[in-house]
C-alpha cells in the first residue's frame, strides 16, 4: 500500500464537515432524494456513514467505524470504472491491500462494492490516509480529485455550490458559523431558508445528531 498522495482532511474534521453538509442540506431541501449530502449516525453498530451523490451517476460512501475510516468513490465516466473494462472487474489494486476488517462493511448491498474507481482508508492511529498499489501506468482519472472535491472544507464554497444548485441566496455568515460549530437555531434555519417548514427540519436534523436551539428556549 501506499499513501493517498493529496492532503486531505483527518477523520474527525471529515466527519464534522460532512455532517455539517448534510445538516444544511436539510434545511436547504425538503425532499431528501433531491439532496447531495447525507448522514447517518447509526448506520450498523458503532458504525456512521455519510454518502455523496450528484445525481449522476457519481457518488462516494464514507464510514466511520470502530476499525477506522473508510472511503469509497465511484466516477461513471473514468475509464477506471468496472462497466469500461471488458471483463467488468474492480481495477486491480483497489482493494486488495484494504484492511479486510474494513472492507467487510462494504459487503453491504447499499454500497455497491464493485462500482468503484478509488479508495482510502485510516485506522486508528494512522496519521495519513493509505490507498493500495494502484496499477495505472496510463496515469488515467479515477475521478478521486472530483469526488473528494465535493466536499467543501471552506463555507464559501458550500455557498457557491449552493446557491447553483438549490437556486437561492444564502446568507455565508449562518453557513460559516454551522461549518465552525454545528450550532443550529430555528432562526438560523428560517434565515437559511425562510420557506422551510421548521418542525420537519428540526426532526431531521435530530435524528442526525444535532439539537436545535429552539425559539421559546430564548
Amino acid at each position: 500500500m501506499k499513501n493517498w498522495p493529496t492532503a486531505f482532511l483527518d477523520p474527525e474534521k471529515l466527519k464534522q464537515r460532512l455532517l455539517a453538509c448534510s445538516a444544511l442540506d436539510i434545511i436547504l431541501c425538503s425532499e431528501d432524494w433531491l439532496r447531495r449530502f447525507q448522514f447517518y449516525p447509526h448506520w450498523d453498530e458503532g458504525v456512521a456513514m455519510a454518502s455523496i451523490s450528484n445525481g449522476a451517476g457519481d457518488d462516494m460512501f464514507v464510514l466511520f467505524t470502530p476499525e477506522g475510516v473508510l472511503v469509497k468513490g465511484f466516477d461513471h465516466e473514468s475509464e477506471m470504472s468496472p462497466h469500461a473494462r471488458e471483463d467488468f472487474e474492480v481495477w486491480p489494486g483497489i482493494y486488495e491491500q484494504v484492511p479486510a476488517s474494513l472492507l467487510s462493511h462494504l459487503e453491504d448491498e447499499a454500497f455497491t462494492k464493485d462500482d468503484v474507481t478509488f479508495c482510502l482508508w485510516r485506522e486508528p492511529g494512522d496519521t495519513v490516509w493509505k490507498t493500495g498499489d494502484i496499477h495505472n501506468p496510463q496515469q488515467l482519472d479515477d475521478g478521486s480529485g472530483f469526488l473528494l472535491g465535493m466536499i467543501y472544507d471552506l463555507a464559501e464554497d458550500y455557498v457557491e455550490w449552493a446557491e447553483d444548485y438549490y437556486e437561492m441566496e444564502l446568507s455565508l455568515d449562518a453557513v460559516t458559523h454551522i461549518y465552525r460549530s454545528l450550532f443550529m437555531s430555528e432562526t438560523i434555519i428560517l434565515e437559511l431558508n425562510p420557506e422551510r417548514n421548521v418542525e420537519s427540519a428540526v426532526k431531521e436534523l435530530e435524528e442526525i445528531g444535532i439539537l436545535v436551539q429552539r425559539q421559546s428556549q430564548g
